[in-house]
C-alpha cells in the first residue's frame, strides 16, 4: 500500500489493559491514637455536678410555682371583694359568714369554688377556691369583712409579720389550708389595725 505525501498513516488504537488497583491499609491502630475512656474519678465529678444543678433548677422552679400560686390567691381575693361591694350595694350591708364562708347565697352559704347567686342576682359564677387545694376564709358581721388566706411565700412583703418573724393571725374559729392565715384584705371601711393579733409561727 503506497501513501501520497499528503496523506498520514492510521495507526490501530491501542486499548489499556484493565488493570485493577489495590490498596493496601493499615489497619493497625497505634497507641497514640487509641481513644482514652473516663476514669472512675472523673465519672463521679460529672455525677456531682449534674446532681447540684439539678438541685438549684428544681429549687428555682419549686419557689416560681409558690409565687405563681401566691400571685392567684391575691387575685381571687380581689376579685371576691368586688364582687362583695356588688352586693353592700344592693343590700346595704356585706353578706354574713358561716363557717368561713360568704352567707350570700339563697338559703345557704356558698360554697367555694360555687355559683354565688342570690334574689336571681349572680355576683360570681364560681367563687374561687385556694389553688393549693384548700380554701379561703371569710370573716364579716354585716358591716365590715375581712378576707384571709395563706401565702406559700413566706418571703412576700404581704406576710403577716410579728415580732420574731413570719406569723399567722389568731383566728380560733377558722384556719387556711395548711396551718394559720397569714395574708388579709379587708373591707374599704376597715384598716389593717382592725386585724387580729399576729402570733409567732
Amino acid at each position: 500500500m503506497h501513501l501520497s505525501r499528503t496523506q498520514k498513516p492510521v495507526l490501530p488504537i491501542r486499548r489499556a489493559p484493565n488493570r485493577k488497583r489495590i490498596y493496601m491499609y493499615n489497619t493497625q491502630v497505634s497507641k497514640k491514637n487509641a481513644t482514652k475512656g473516663f476514669t472512675l474519678v472523673e465519672l463521679l465529678i460529672v455525677i456531682v455536678i449534674i446532681g447540684l444543678l439539678s438541685a438549684i433548677g428544681l429549687s428555682s422552679f419549686i419557689s416560681s410555682q409558690k409565687k405563681g400560686r401566691d400571685a392567684r390567691r391575691k387575685a381571687d381575693l380581689s376579685a371576691i371583694q368586688s364582687a362583695l361591694e356588688l352586693y353592700y350595694n344592693d343590700f346595704d350591708a356585706y353578706p354574713a359568714d358561716f363557717g368561713a364562708k360568704i352567707d350570700g347565697c339563697d338559703g345557704s352559704a356558698c360554697d367555694w369554688n360555687g355559683l354565688w347567686q342570690k334574689n336571681g342576682t349572680t355576683y360570681m359564677v364560681q367563687i374561687p377556691s385556694d389553688p393549693g387545694g384548700g380554701s379561703y376564709a371569710y370573716d364579716s358581721d354585716g358591716s365590715s369583712y375581712i378576707l384571709y388566706a395563706r401565702l406559700e411565700n413566706i418571703h412576700d412583703n404581704d406576710v403577716s409579720q410579728c415580732a420574731t418573724g413570719v406569723g399567722f393571725y389568731n383566728t380560733a374559729s377558722f384556719t387556711c389550708i395548711s396551718g394559720g392565715c397569714n395574708y388579709a384584705v379587708v373591707s374599704s371601711n376597715t384598716t389593717q389595725n382592725d386585724l387580729p393579733a399576729v402570733v409567732c409561727e
